[in-house]
């Protein structure tokens, strides 16, 4: 997997996505800490406000970060992004009231609504080869599973030596040297096609349209959604399983979040070898199905009760971390190939179009999927939360399966012979 650093371009590129992912995570813990300060008890109203308008600046923003890529140059648009997102962190340790906070969260999330499409746009002429861009999917996978685990440890050390406010700094940091970094590689200009770009409101939703008229894209969408299922159960409900549901302490939801991550780490490193003998569909398929019987069997654990064990949730405690490492598992098989799959279903001239309209997209899967996740568990409880989120899962898992048939390059099986046309006898 690592074969793929040896070139420059991408080694540069990656280290980008590291340190700004790092940089992010910080972000993070420290924002928890400053909606503390700001709203008291009501901090987690705040942070779900905030992760509110995050989904909709990814919703929103991306398709116009699209048409900016057909006008701007790629290494240019990347750049101004990166200064962009320092320049809001810059800004977060001088807030004195929520509504600020708000505000700064939208044009941070907006620059990251830019820079991931195009991003993710221009690895694919990095490296053209499958193999090598599959293996780049792999890393890039590894390192957002890496980030959810390695900045919490890392801001819990700097917190034992400077004030949660200095956490930002090293959001800044991060991100200016994610754009050091791009400036160091020669990249591709515009993208491929630029010239007919068009105008500029046709060419936002152009992405989209082109997303949406394919139908392997429409079946990758279902597939998010089914990701977005199971994820949103993890992220929102872990905290309450834990603590609640299991009565365990507050020190064992990490535990239980890199059961998660550690999960999607798995797969990722061991796709690639995969994906070089199986075609994405016979992995991604049963993935989304795997995610509805996940949590089904997350359900008969839910409705188990706390009398089902002892102290500490008995039996459903590693039961929960299995579950939670098997979801993790499943997603990672989805959203790993995910990028093969668009690079083969679209021309290069429309890879910046089509990579922001998954980003969008997909977002609104989670849109969807969180409030079922946190209102519902909440209003209905837990076991109507993930019956619901499961039903979600097995119908985008039946969905993708009927808009992505099979065809000879990604199911081997001879077609049947059609009888040839009869032709009509010569004239003597």
């Amino acid at each position: 997997m690592l074969s793929v650093l040896r070139n420059r371009t991408y080694r540069h590129l990656f280290t980008a996505q590291v340190v700004a992912l790092a940089g992010t995570g910080l972000a993070t813990v420290a924002l928890g800490l400053l909606a503390y300060d700001l709203a008291g008890p009501d901090a987690g109203s705040v942070l779900g406000t905030a992760l509110a308008i995050k989904m909709v600046a990814y919703v929103g923003i991306a398709p116009v970060a699209a048409a900016l890529a057909h006008r701007i140059p790629r290494r240019r648009l990347l750049v101004a992004a990166d200064l962009a997102r320092a320049g809001v962190a810059l800004g977060l340790p001088f807030v004195g009231s929520v509504w600020q906070v708000y505000l700064l969260i939208f044009v941070l999330q907006a620059a990251s609504a830019t820079f991931t499409p195009a991003f993710q746009s221009v690895i694919p002429e990095v490296l053209p080869e499958e193999r090598d861009y599959t293996r780049a999917l792999s890393l890039s996978r590894l390192a957002y599973d890496t980030e959810s685990l390695v900045s919490p440890v890392l801001a819990a050390g700097l917190l034992a030596l400077v004030g949660y406010r200095w956490l930002f700094w090293g959001t800044v940091t991060g991100f200016l040297a994610s754009a050091v970094l791009v400036v160091s590689v020669a990249l591709p200009g515009r993208a491929a096609g630029a010239e007919a770009a068009g105008a500029f409101g046709a060419r936002s939703l152009e992405g989209i349209r082109l997303f949406l008229s394919v139908p392997r894209l429409r079946a990758l969408l279902a597939l998010d959604l089914a990701v977005a299922a199971g994820g949103a159960m993890v992220i929102v409900n872990t905290v309450v399983y834990v603590r609640d549901q299991l009565g365990r302490p507050a020190a064992d939801v990490p535990l239980a979040l890199g059961a998660y991550g550690g999960g999607s780490m798995a797969v990722a490193l061991l796709l690639p070898r995969v994906l070089d003998r199986v075609a994405d569909r016979a992995v991604m398929l049963p993935a989304a199905f795997a995610v509805a019987g996940l949590l089904a069997a997350l359900a008969v654990v839910t409705a188990a009760g706390r009398t089902a064990g002892g102290g500490g949730g008995g039996w459903r405690w590693p039961a929960l971390l299995a579950l939670w490492a098997g979801l993790g598992a499943a997603g990672s098989l989805i959203l790993t190939p995910g990028g093969r799959l668009l690079r083969s279903a679209v021309p290069p001239a429309d890879l910046p179009a089509a990579f922001a309209a998954r980003f969008s997209l997909s977002h609104g899967c989670w849109l969807l999927a969180y409030p079922l996740a946190g209102r519902l568990g909440a209003a209905a409880g837990l076991t109507a939360a993930v019956l619901a989120l499961g039903a979600l899962a097995l119908v985008a898992a039946v969905l993708a399966a009927r808009l992505w048939r099979p065809t000879p390059t990604t199911r081997p099986t001879p077609m049947p012979l059609r009888p040839l046309p009869r032709r009509r006898p010569a004239a003597r």
